[in-house]
């Protein structure tokens, strides 16, 4: 069904993220990299040109909002449009509409929720009237419109990606709710900054999540005389976060973390997977986590098990994919693996040692036998003169330095016995003895 002018409608009893919605630029938090002073779609905005555009982000984080106070700020005509309750019928019917207002020279901006539910049919329908300028096409989608918008139309829009909102910017939301009128403003609610910073990190991110949590909290907080008091109980239990609320930027958040890799280090998979529940339930960000597990497999497994690193990016790319709270089991999978992989720290050691020397030695030129000799000059000047490639080789081996001098014959990497790097370790004990004879 086509809704218009619906997006200017107050009413009495509004949810609190309804009530507080930013209707202005400098009341909107968050997403500065594109709405700061002299940033780009800012400037689009207050100088009321713009173009065809996708906001593409996570839930929360002010896609429709963008598009209220567009509407707030345009002169041109403003139709809100569903996706999920339109056909295409309903976009004929606007189409036909926005023409006319093009020929008596007023602009449609059609702003289309949820983009990523029409399907191509109702997405090509947009299409000749977004080239001839008929339409200022906004669409918001939680999707990646590489794949859930058709290519014809993409190419005409600019994508603009709204990124989550950081635990700050929803703890400052969360003080402004609690003060401004439009929200408890009226009422003496009495709530500790810590409870707050809490509530902004179950929220993930989503500014309507942490609006409602909140708007919660204070309804079902203890009455004493005129006040409202939140307790930690209280969040608790608007949560179901049991004592398990921490900050995400403080020591608790690096006590978690140094225990479920050293738990993971320690071959532990029952610990590994506890200290991970302990953060995602406390509402730690995954892709945070997997970040960890992904430096873990380099770090502590290593060549021991060159699958660790596999598995652990794959996981990092299911929490993007799929989110919480689905994506647990792929990080469930990846500590375990670690856990449970042969390990090495081989790696994290050569490069160590490499770095000792690579800030502290004298900075010696490239020797000149591995330098490539692009031009004439380059080789007149003896650029890979008697470079030696390997593969003409009978062995697929050379005696030839690549270290500087000062550093020819230095050792960086040690394989373990580890794993697959006990293979490692024999296949290079042969490479030093066949250099040793020739």
């Amino acid at each position: 069904m086509l809704e218009q002018g619906t997006i200017f409608e107050k009413a009495e009893s509004e949810p609190l993220a309804a009530r507080l919605r930013p209707q202005t630029l400098d009341e909107f938090y968050g997403q500065k990299h594109l709405l700061g002073e002299g940033k780009v779609l800012r400037r689009l905005i207050e100088n009321d040109q713009v173009g065809s555009m996708i906001f593409w982000g996570p839930p929360g984080v002010g896609k429709t909002t963008l598009a209220r106070i567009i509407a707030n700020r345009t002169k041109a005509k403003f139709i809100d449009f569903s996706a999920v309750t339109s056909g295409i019928k309903e976009i004929k019917q606007v189409m036909e509409q926005a023409e006319k207002n093009r020929r008596f020279g007023e602009k449609t901006i059609l702003f289309v929720d949820e983009i990523h539910r029409f399907n191509k049919a109702q997405q090509d329908a947009f299409l000749p009237f977004v080239e001839k300028g008929s339409i200022i096409l906004i669409g918001a989608t939680t999707e990646n419109p590489s794949f859930e918008v058709n290519g014809a139309l993409l190419s005409r829009c600019k994508v603009f990606v709204l990124q989550a909102l950081k635990t700050e910017e929803l703890t400052e939301l969360l003080r402004r709710a609690i003060k401004d009128e439009r929200g408890f403003g009226r009422q003496k609610v009495e709530i500790a900054d810590e409870l707050l910073q809490a509530i902004a990190n179950f929220a993930n991110g989503d500014a309507r999540s942490a609006l409602s949590t909140l708007e919660m909290a204070v309804l079902n907080g203890e009455l004493n005389g005129d006040r409202t008091l939140v307790t930690q109980e209280t969040i608790e239990q608007c949560t179901s976060k049991k004592s398990l609320l921490y900050d995400k930027s403080g020591e608790e958040h690096y006590n978690l973390i140094s225990a479920l890799h050293k738990s993971m280090r320690n071959s532990d998979p029952d610990a590994a997977i506890y200290w991970l529940a302990r953060m995602l339930e406390a509402g730690e960000d995954p892709l945070y986590i997997a970040r960890r597990v992904t430096r873990f497999a380099s770090e502590d497994v290593g060549l021991a098990d060159p699958r660790a690193l596999e598995i652990a990016v794959a996981a990092y790319q299911a929490c993007h994919f799929i989110g919480m709270p689905e994506c647990t089991v792929h990080l469930a999978e990846a500590v375990v693996y670690m856990s449970m992989a042969p390990k090495s720290n081989a790696l994290d050691v050569a490069y160590a040692l490499a770095k000792k020397d690579a800030l502290n030695m004298l900075a010696e030129p490239v020797p000149l036998v591995i330098r490539n000799a692009p031009t004439k000059l380059m080789k007149e000047l003896d650029y890979g003169k008697g470079y030696q490639y390997a593969h003409d080789y009978e062995d697929k081996l050379t005696n030839m330095q690549c270290l500087p001098d000062s550093l020819a014959g230095k050792e960086y990497y040690f394989p373990t016995d580890e794993g697959i790097e006990s293979r490692i370790k024999a296949r290079l004990a042969e490479i030093k003895e066949w250099k040793k004879q020739h």
